[in-house]
C-alpha cells in the first residue's frame, strides 16, 4: 500500500507515525526464517543479514516496514543507507552489517498465523502488531500518535523526514496509492548566497549556492534548479549578470557535474531556499528557490538561516 502526498489531515479519524528516510521492505517470515522484499518485489534478504534473527522472535507473519540506517547522531541517513541497498554479495553484506548496521522499523502486519489481516482496519492491525511485542537491537515497532501537529513538530525537532497520516478505519490495499495514507514531508527554509549558475534548457538551469566560510569564500551547499519560473529567472539575471567574474567564489571543490559550464558571480545575492533535508556533507536535498532576499546582506548568511 502506498501513500499520497498532501497536507496534514486532522481529526479523530487519523493516526500519525513518523516518516523514516529509508527503503520500504516486506518481511515474510516462515519456518523461522525471514525473506525480505523490496517494493519492486525483488528479494533483498542477502543485503541485510542482521535482520535474519527476526525469525527467532515471530513466525508465520508478513510485516511491512522501512529499512533505515541511523547515523551517529541517531538520525536516519539515506546517503549512508545507499551503500547497503544494492549489495547482493553475502560476504560483503556481512562486513557492512557489522560496521554500518540497519534497523527495520516495522509499522504494519499483513498476515499472522495463516490469517490474512489486510482487510482489517488500520487500528486493528496496529493493535495486533503491538501485541507481538517485537523489539531488538536491529528492529523495532515505532510509536503511533493521535496528535498530528505535535507529531509533525516532533519530526522536525528530531531531524526526521516527515509524518505519515493513516485513516484508522482503512484496510490495507496492496499496490494502491490511497488517500487513506497521506505522507507529509517536513521541509525547512534557509538563506544562501549565489556563487554562480549553470545554464540549462533555459538561461538559468540551476543556481550554485553556499554559505560564507571563515575565509570569506563560500562553502558549497548545492545546485538549486526548482522554483525558477520565467519571472524569477528574469529577476535573477538582472541581479546576477552585472556580477559575472572569472574567479570561483567557492572554497574547496564544486562537484564536476555542477561546475561544468558554470557562470561564476561575485557572491552578493541572497536567495531563500526551501528544501527537505541535508546530506552528511551539508548539501541540500530537494531544494527549490522561493525568492530573492534583497533585504539580507551576504555576510549575514550562515547555516542557521
Amino acid at each position: 500500500m502506498l501513500a499520497m502526498t498532501g497536507q496534514l489531515p486532522a481529526g479523530p479519524d487519523w493516526a500519525y507515525e513518523f516518516k523514516w528516510d529509508g527503503v520500504r521492505a516486506l518481511a515474510d517470515i516462515a519456518a523461522g526464517r525471514p525473506r525480505l522484499y523490496a517494493r519492486s518485489g525483488v528479494e533483498i534478504t542477502t543485503a541485510y543479514p542482521e535482520l535474519i534473527p527476526l525469525g527467532e522472535q515471530v513466525d508465520d507473519v508478513l510485516l511491512d516496514g522501512e529499512v533505515v540506517l541511523f547515523d551517529q547522531a541517531g538520525r536516519p541517513s539515506f546517503t549512508a543507507l545507499a551503500e547497503r541497498m544494492h549489495v547482493r554479495n553475502a560476504a560483503k553484506a556481512a562486513r557492512l552489517a557489522a560496521t554500518v548496521p540497519v534497523t527495520y522499523m516495522i509499522f504494519d502486519v499483513l498476515r499472522l498465523g495463516g490469517q490474512d489481516l489486510t482487510g482489517l482496519p488500520y487500528a486493528r492491525r496496529r493493535e495486533t502488531l503491538d501485541g507481538l511485542v517485537l523489539g531488538a537491537a536491529r528492529w523495532a515497532v515505532p510509536p503511533v500518535f493521535s496528535d498530528g501537529p505535535a507529531t509533525y513538530e516532533a519530526a522536525g525537532e528530531h531531524g526526521l523526514e516527515g509524518v505519515m497520516a493513516k485513516r484508522i478505519e482503512s484496510a490495507y490495499r496492496p499496490g494502491v496509492r490511497s488517500p487513506d495514507w497521506v505522507k507529509v514531508k517536513l521541509e525547512v527554509t534557509g538563506d544562501f548566497v549565489v556563487g554562480g549558475w549553470r545554464p540549462g534548457a533555459r538561461k538559468i538551469g540551476g543556481l550554485l549556492v553556499g554559505v560564507p566560510g571563515a575565509d570569506g569564500r563560500l562553502i558549497y551547499r548545492g545546485r538549486v534548479g526548482g522554483g525558477i519560473g520565467a519571472a524569477l529567472e528574469r529577476e535573477l539575471l538582472r541581479e546576477l549578470e552585472p556580477l559575472r567574474t572569472s574567479v570561483v567564489p567557492f572554497s574547496g571543490d564544486v562537484p564536476r557535474e555542477d561546475a561544468r559550464g558554470a557562470i561564476w558571480v561575485t557572491p552578493r545575492i541572497v536567495v531563500e531556499v526551501k528544501y527537505g533535508q541535508r546530506t552528511p556533507d551539508g548539501r541540500l536535498r530537494f531544494p527549490r528557490i522561493l525568492r530573492i532576499r534583497p533585504d539580507k546582506p551576504a555576510e549575514e548568511v550562515d547555516d542557521a538561516g
